[in-house]
């Protein structure tokens, strides 16, 4: 692996965010639709993951007829999402020892995820995972998802690092393809919600971190 900088998404490929749509749709289950264990279509729920979370909140509002407005279900989601990161989040198994591994060999990392800003520094504090990153990005911030290139150029960018020795971690393939579309090494790593799409994400990966595997098991 010759890596001269990282790229890391942080939900479903540092942080275990399994539950944490769970808790959303719970809640947008009951207060919207008087129900208990709600869930939407599975490849609407996917696209949503990828989606600055406002953007979201408007595809839920539209597709779904959800709340009085977006802003309605933006508050709700964020009231959920607050509590979750900043009390209950936790890595993913073998993420802290890829971390420290690459943080001792001198390898400039990056967070580059759709997730907004306020909720990422929450969850980097519950972790304490700030210490790792030169910078932290966001798509909300960048002002574009990830099935653009432009968080990824931005923190190449700031690492001044090549792209062809910057590596791209994520467990979402619409992602993944973007950072393989604009010449950077790939390491996809499973996660539960993303089990669909896990075939294409292997196919699109350099190293493909498997179900059952961790980035512990990377050799650098």
């Amino acid at each position: 692996m010759k890596i001269q900088g990282a790229i890391f998404d942080m939900d479903g490929t540092l942080v275990d965010t399994l539950m944490l749509w769970d808790v959303m749709w719970e809640h947008f289950g009951k207060l919207y639709r008087g129900m208990e264990g709600f869930r939407p279509d599975p490849l609407f729920e996917k696209e949503l993951r990828t989606m600055v979370l406002r953007d979201a909140m408007v595809c839920i509002h539209d597709e779904l007829g959800m709340g009085a407005d977006a802003d309605e279900l933006l508050r709700e989601a964020y009231s959920c999402f607050t509590d979750y990161y900043r009390n209950r989040v936790e890595m993913k198994p073998g993420a802290r020892e890829f971390l420290d591994r690459l943080q001792a060999a001198g390898i400039p990392m990056i967070l580059a995820s759709a997730t907004d800003p306020a909720l990422i520094e929450l969850g980097l504090a519950h972790c304490d995972m700030k210490k790792y990153f030169k910078a932290v990005l966001s798509c909300a911030t960048i002002g574009k998802g990830k099935e653009e290139p432009d968080i990824y150029l931005e923190a190449q960018k700031l690492l001044g690092t090549p792209a062809a020795e910057t590596w791209v971690f994520e467990d979402s393939y619409v992602a993944l393809r973007t950072a393989h579309g604009i010449g950077m090494p790939t390491v996809g790593i499973y996660d539960k919600y993303n089990d669909f799409d896990h075939e294409k994400l292997k196919a699109l990966s350099d190293i493909y971190i498997g179900d059952g595997h961790t980035l512990s098991e990377i050799t650098l």
